[in-house]
């Protein structure tokens, strides 16, 4: 067997450091994170691995990405009214089910830098939880026996994967219903709160699990000043200075880590003035 484990701080706190969300939808993206980390975790080349829910429930769309070298964003669209109408928290399962909705679905989209290469999985969202929807993703796009826990609150987002090795299909069975128990006893509070050799050794007790080297996962926004110029360039001089009139100045907010960026009247003027020799300028 093989597994990778996940524990966010303080990437975690700086994806949100300029948004903050309601508890279920913070949880929820907090585990899409952890598992987006660990599903990253397997590429063998140089990429990038996202992670999209899309469903008709309250949470209608979640992006989760990470890179080959451990570098992650994420963001949540969600409708706060109906979030707000939820008065009473049903179970966990339905709570899952009321966030994603009924005819959900997980696309995993892992696309290489060296090549043009692109593999997409899509597979409808099943069961209660998200862990359980990446179980089947896994069944049905890798046939590869595989087992998550997903955990996340205000301070950490965790994860464990760990799946059957397809060359011992046949091969030590005992072991294995030994790791999906162990996997089931894995609280949220194990999963946050201890350390990976503690988990491991509750869950293989006997077995020789072997640790290797940990690896830093850091939040990296791909959005910059120069990217936001760029869009605000091609919409045009007159559209732009249409927004300056009416609002004094011209603000753009990343989608992904929701920094605003701020354009007075002398950066819009600078700006135009700047790409006024060569008009197709676009970042």
């Amino acid at each position: 067997m093989r597994g990778h484990w996940a524990h966010l701080e303080g990437a975690w706190k700086n994806l949100r450091a300029h948004r903050q969300y309601p508890p279920l939808v913070d949880a929820l993206l907090g585990e899409a994170v952890a598992a987006c980390v660990l599903l990253a975790a397997t590429l063998k080349f140089r990429g990038t691995l996202t992670l999209q829910l899309q469903g008709d429930g309250i949470v209608n769309l979640l992006v989760a990405q990470c890179t080959d070298d451990n570098r992650m964003r994420a963001v949540a669209r969600f409708d706060e009214q109906a979030l707000a109408s939820l008065a009473v928290y049903p179970s966990p399962g339905e709570i899952f089910r009321q966030l994603t909705g009924s005819a959900g679905r997980i696309t995993v989209t892992v696309e290489s830098d060296e090549k043009s290469a692109r593999y997409q999985g899509v597979v409808p969202l099943t069961g209660g939880s998200l862990a359980q929807s990446l179980e089947a993703y896994f069944a049905t796009s890798e046939q590869l026996p595989t087992r998550v826990v997903l955990a996340a609150d205000a301070a950490h987002a965790a994860g464990m994967l760990v799946q059957k090795l397809p060359e011992q299909e046949d091969l030590d069975s005992e072991a294995w219903r030994e790791a999906q128990w162990g996997m089931q006893r894995l609280t949220p509070q194990m999963l946050l709160g201890r350390s990976v050799e503690a988990n491991l050794s509750a869950i293989f007790p006997g077995h020789d699990v072997r640790v290797f080297r940990a690896a830093d996962v850091c939040f990296e926004c791909r959005c910059n000043p120069s990217r936001v110029a760029g869009v605000l360039r091609a919409l045009g001089p007159e559209e732009i200075r249409e927004v300056l009139r009416e609002q004094g100045s011209v603000t753009v907010t990343c989608e992904f880590c929701q920094r605003p960026y701020s354009f007075d009247s002398i950066d819009i003027e600078a700006l135009f003035a700047d790409s006024a020799g060569d008009p197709t300028v676009i970042h």
